[in-house]
């Protein structure tokens, strides 16, 4: 089963569509084509991939967390291939697959699946991040059509309209027994290496099938110099210091005195004064 999102980052040809196919079909699958429209890729899946030994999925990470979600409601146990055709690909990134479809699906004739954790938010799944505070409007808020002629630069430019915008948010983070209060600007629960472009992490910490989550923290700077230890630990990625934490856990509560608006794998979370994320342990496997 393939499904394709049309309107996916800068769009998809009509020959990158073909050649997909006729790689597929030449390997011995019969392929079935999906196009996202009527239906999302996430009633797509909940209907159709128990008809189906392999879920191929065509679109960015968005489009690839509706169709996780949608296998995982379906109950069906089968492996998803991945062709990133997004602006971001984090998730791609992460899982070191090629952006070139030709290439990305030579990995799922010849690859083999990885068992990945998968997040669960509000009552649904997220496949790489729940997010709140600084930047993290600009994925779903960016308008497509600048993502198509600009591509990366448009988070880019979206994320500096949205600086003024940045306010801290008391927060209670308590984590598998552990407690940590504080002002903070961005909070991030993911299992990724690669957040929307800007922020990495060391692969070396992150182990994607572990049954735990990444949780990233950052305190508002109080004065220049905290600001200045910010910034340089962005840039080395040193995430064990005072104004910016990295901490590991499979489940995590995030407590707020006001409504604070998150972001589910780059699209709009909803606004919630209180969050509980788990880890659902190896719930998927994606081929690489």
């Amino acid at each position: 089963m393939l499904i394709a999102n049309p309107f996916s980052g800068k769009g998809l040809s009509r020959l990158a569509i073909g050649t997909i196919i006729s790689q597929l079909c030449s390997n011995g699958h019969v392929v079935t084509v999906h196009f996202s429209g009527e239906l999302y890729p996430e009633q797509l899946a909940l209907k159709y991939a128990g008809q189906y030994d392999l879920l191929v999925c065509l679109g960015g990470d968005g489009t690839l967390s509706h169709v996780v979600s949608g296998l995982l409601r379906s109950g069906a146990s089968i492996p998803i291939g991945y062709i990133p055709t997004g602006t971001a690909n984090d998730i791609a990134t992460t899982l070191g697959l090629s952006k070139s479809p030709a290439e990305a699906v030579k990995t799922i004739i010849g690859g083999k699946p990885l068992a990945l954790d998968i997040g669960l938010f509000a009552g649904g799944y997220f496949t790489y991040i729940a997010a709140f505070g600084a930047f993290t409007s600009v994925a779903y808020s960016t308008p497509q059509t600048a993502k198509r002629s600009l591509g990366h630069l448009a988070y880019v430019l979206s994320g500096f309209a949205e600086v003024p915008q940045i306010k801290a948010r008391k927060t209670i983070v308590e984590y598998d027994g552990n407690t940590i209060t504080g002002d903070f600007i961005f909070g991030a629960v993911a299992n990724s290496t690669s957040v929307a472009g800007f922020l990495k992490l060391d692969p070396s910490r992150v182990d994607l099938s572990d049954g735990m989550f990444e949780i990233v923290l950052v305190r508002q700077p109080v004065d220049p110099a905290a600001f200045l230890d910010l910034l340089t630990r962005l840039a080395t990625q040193s995430y064990d210091g005072d104004n910016i934490q990295l901490l590991h856990a499979s489940h995590v509560k995030f407590t707020f005195l006001e409504d604070v608006a998150w972001t589910v794998d780059g699209e709009d979370g909803g606004v919630h004064r209180e969050v509980e994320i788990s880890n659902s342990h190896k719930a998927v496997s994606v081929i690489v």
